[in-house]
């Protein structure tokens, strides 16, 4: 008896461990470098540096809101030619939405008061929808995407935006030779992604980088279209035990059949597409983060010449 009061004691120390890091923990930024193979990468945006962040769920209760302007700041500091946001800025059950939208405006002003470009889609939860099943509120979408716009981001729904290098630094929107596009699809579960028109402007050549929110939509893209693909939602699982990659709380409470949570996912989309999962900054249901910190991920762009 001895021995099992010893085990449930130490047991029960390790999960309390485990709960007061999970409080702790999405007040750790990670920087993750990865390197991004985009074919036809013209000569001047190879090495270059575009930076990734998401899911800033502001409005959720207990919120690590704070970790947003210091990314701002660090995203500043690491100068990225490029900046992309995937979606969902606001949480959908805040009680003052255009607050938590000046909020979110408050947070990333260092970044937007930089000269650095940036770009964004929206998520689920900035269509008020908690669930693919709920009606999207397509008047809050509307204001959430203005008040982007209002501090210089470009927000881009089945849109893309073609940036060059000049001497001056990023231009964007002079659609030349050497430019690399940026694709933003709509979002998933107001089943708005549509990928025709997001590649309409991009020539079958042309070097892109493609975001979204929704993984799920990686899934419906055309083979060879998203050579590199960016997308959030998942939050990465939120709390993953270590050693066991495919094991998270947000798997576990997910009744689908495939979870697409973190990282570079393999042997998923069509052929010649490849997919990043950024795991975000904030929370779903319980604001916790276990293995699983908020991350800004920065992509060295490289062409796919002598590899």
């Amino acid at each position: 008896m001895t021995v099992v009061k010893s085990l449930l004691l130490t047991l029960g120390a390790v999960i309390a461990a485990l709960l007061v890091w999970g409080f702790v923990e999405p007040y750790f930024v990670n920087l993750k470098e990865e390197e991004a193979i985009i074919p036809n990468l013209p000569k001047a945006w190879e090495n270059e540096e575009i930076a990734v962040i998401g899911d800033f769920q502001i409005g959720m209760w207990l919120d690590n809101d704070s970790i947003v302007e210091q990314m701002a700041e660090k995203l500043v500091e690491l100068n990225p030619s490029a900046v992309l946001f995937l979606g969902d800025y606001i949480y959908h059950s805040v009680d003052n939405h255009e607050k938590e939208h000046q909020r979110v405006k408050e947070l990333i002003k260092p970044l937007t008061d930089s000269d650095i470009p940036v770009f964004a889609v929206l998520g689920n939860h900035d269509y008020d929808m908690a669930s693919q099943t709920a009606d999207p509120n397509e008047e809050l979408a509307e204001k959430m995407k203005s008040a982007l716009q209002e501090v210089g981001i470009t927000v881009l729904n089945n849109e893309s935006a073609a940036l060059t290098h000049t001497d001056n630094g990023v231009e964007v929107g002079n659609a030349l030779s050497e430019s690399l596009y940026i694709v933003g699809l709509g979002a998933e579960w107001p089943e708005l992604a549509d990928s025709s028109a997001a590649f309409a402007g991009v020539p079958d050549s042309a070097a892109r980088l493609v975001m979204m929110h929704n993984p799920e939509t990686f899934g419906t893209l055309p083979a060879k279209s998203a050579p590199v693909s960016v997308a959030g939602h998942t939050h990465g699982g939120q709390m993953r035990i270590p050693g066991t990659p495919g094991w998270s709380y947000t798997a576990l409470i997910n009744d689908k059949e495939d979870d697409y949570m973190y990282g570079w996912i393999d042997d998923y989309g069509a052929t010649g597409n490849h997919l990043y999962i950024n795991p975000g900054v904030g929370f779903s249901i319980l604001p916790l983060r276990i293995n699983c910190p908020p991350e800004i991920t920065l992509f060295k762009l490289r062409s796919n010449i002598g590899r």
